[in-house]
């Protein structure tokens, strides 16, 4: 029988607290990129230097990729609720420590450990998300995940934007610290979280399983049709991976899950070398570049560009499930290519060297309002095709393309690699902005050309396929170009037919005894014909049986 409607079995709602985690990762980012061009920040921290800023920057990065490798084990261990929480106490500790820095060294270690909950905050949250949701609204929960992310951009941008005018080190003090509310909420809302049904059933806790799972897809009816079906699609999933390899990372690495690791690492990475986080933590400089002069107008120029990362976000969370996947990433690549020739072609055309007072050379357009113009439109072209497209799907499509045997570990490698590449582009780009200039854009273009390409060629569309299903995709011997959604999934069959079995049961149960029709049986005792079958669940010349728990079956 349903019960009492609940938020904590709207998956809408559960999907979007969750990405508060995501959101620490936006907050993150605009606590630096908001502060490295204001004058407080540079007085204390004693200007650094083009390289020590870098490592400032990407310590977090660092931190984010330990914290995404230990998210795995911690993931199918603890709970994926549970690794969610503890990043968010992790968050705390390293917020106070970055709030409390008095020399570049703290600063660091704080960013480091807020890097690490960043790390398995981003690595987790996808996973609930697509392990909670159903098939055909899984893109549009995970692609939450991004906009969170720009949504923590922009209210900490404008944080660090209102604290500007503060005329001592609470400039910089006051947005670190503020930090610790977003990491409280999250800690004490999780706590209260469903467990992910199908870490529940691959731990053997079936009847806590099934209960969430009804919780989330029908109001607690376990006698649903869907729930039925989607709990015998996960139960089979889960007893067949216990009969393949011991789930550990070599097993990562063979035949036939080593296809679908690379292609989540390599989306991941590529999602990094499109340039955009660059972009995000480094903006003041690039607007610089073009122009914009004045601590004031720079930071009023970045926040238009934060502000259309967060709206252009919008559609690909309404339309991811109708798109696709490919299509979105294929376009995607294609503009912000264009847009980034553009900009590095109008910085070389119209720019010239600039060497500051403590002799670092910058490039930058001087007295040219309409290329200035220009180059900013360009910037704000290329946010708003990565917010439409890369941005949520490569939260996505990691998230979903692994079995459940080896999920939490893929997906920590992906999010590792999405990590790792932060790291190396956080380094190693204001030196590459002070020694090749303009040319800088040009790489990160050709960047997006290959994905172009790679994507065309190598990742299947998963658009409409349960979790349970991507198996069948990934091992079939169809090209990746030639991979369409897939409109009726063997879930919506199964639905389908226990439908129809159950409207006979009912019938039956009127004619014959004027029972009530809705005491049907216990999922375990699934009405769904296995595979096989007739459509009475009889095998001709066997025995029949009849599951009542994984691994135990009773004959007649």
């Amino acid at each position: 029988m349903a019960k009492k409607y609940s938020l904590l079995s709207n998956v809408y709602f559960l999907g979007a607290f969750a990405t508060i985690g995501g959101m620490l990762f936006g907050f993150d980012i605009s606590s630096m990129s908001g502060v490295v061009g204001t004058e407080r920040y540079q007085n204390y921290f004693n200007h650094p230097s083009s390289s020590l800023q870098g490592g400032i920057v990407a310590a977090m990065a660092a931190g984010s990729f330990f914290g995404a490798l230990l998210a795995g084990p911690l993931g199918d261990n603890i709970s994926r609720k549970r690794t969610i929480m503890l990043a968010a106490s992790i968050w705390i500790v390293g917020s106070i420590i970055q709030c409390a820095s008095v020399n570049v060294g703290m600063l660091v270690v704080g960013r480091v450990i807020n890097g690490v909950a960043v790390g398995l905050a981003s690595m987790m949250v996808p996973i609930y998300q697509a392990e909670i949701a159903p098939k055909n609204i899984r893109g549009r929960i995970v692609s939450l995940q991004q906009w969170a992310i720009t949504w923590g951009i922009l209210i900490q941008y404008f944080i660090q934007y209102g604290c500007s005018f503060i005329d001592s080190n609470a400039a910089f003090r006051i947005p670190w610290g503020i930090q610790v509310v977003p990491g409280m909420i999250l800690l004490v809302g999780t706590f209260f979280f469903p467990y992910s049904p199908r870490w529940l059933a691959d731990k053997g806790r079936w009847d806590e399983a099934l209960e969430v799972l009804a919780n989330l897809r029908a109001n607690g009816d376990k006698n649903d049709p869907a729930v039925q079906a989607e709990y015998k699609e996960i139960e089979d999933a889960v007893n067949f991976d216990r009969t393949l390899a011991a789930r550990s990372y070599l097993e990562l690495f063979r035949r036939p899950a080593v296809r679908r690791v690379f292609l989540g690492m390599s989306l991941q990475s590529w999602s990094q070398l499109t340039g955009m986080n660059v972009a995000m933590y480094y903006i003041v400089f690039i607007f610089q570049g073009a122009g914009i002069k004045g601590q004031n107008a720079t930071l009023q120029a970045s926040s238009i560009q934060y502000v259309l990362n967060v709206l252009m976000t919008i559609p690909a969370i309404l339309f991811i499930d109708r798109w696709g996947r490919r299509p979105v990433l294929l376009i995607g690549s294609t503009f912000m290519a264009l847009w980034l020739f553009l900009i590095g072609g109008l910085m070389g055309r119209f720019g010239s060297p600039i060497i500051s007072d403590n002799q670092t050379t910058t490039w930058a357009i001087q007295g040219n309002d309409p290329a200035s113009h220009a180059v900013i439109a360009c910037s704000y072209l290329f946010v708003c095709s990565f917010a439409i497209s890369w941005g949520p799907v490569s939260w996505t499509y990691p998230a979903e393309i692994y079995p459940m045997r080896i999920r939490s570990k893929a997906v920590s490698l992906s999010t590792a690699s999405n990590w790792a590449f932060n790291f190396a582009l956080a380094y190693a780009v204001p030196p590459l902005l002070e020694s090749i200039q303009y040319r800088t854009y040009f790489i990160f273009a050709a960047f997006c050309v290959a994905m172009t390409v790679h994507v065309f060629f190598m990742f299947p569309e998963t658009k409409g396929r349960t979790l349970e299903e991507m198996d069948e995709l990934f091992n079939s011997d169809i090209p990746a170009w030639k991979t369409h959604s897939q409109p009726v999934s063997h879930l919506d069959r199964d639905i389908e037919e226990l439908k129809l079995n159950q409207e006979h049961s009912r019938h039956s149960q009127l004619d014959n005894n004027g029972k009530n029709p809705d005491d049907l049986v216990h999922p375990h005792d699934s009405t769904v014909p296995p595979h096989g079958t007739d459509n009475m669940g009889q095998v001709p010349d066997e025995k029949t049986e009849v599951e009542h728990v994984p691994g135990e079956k009773t004959e007649f």
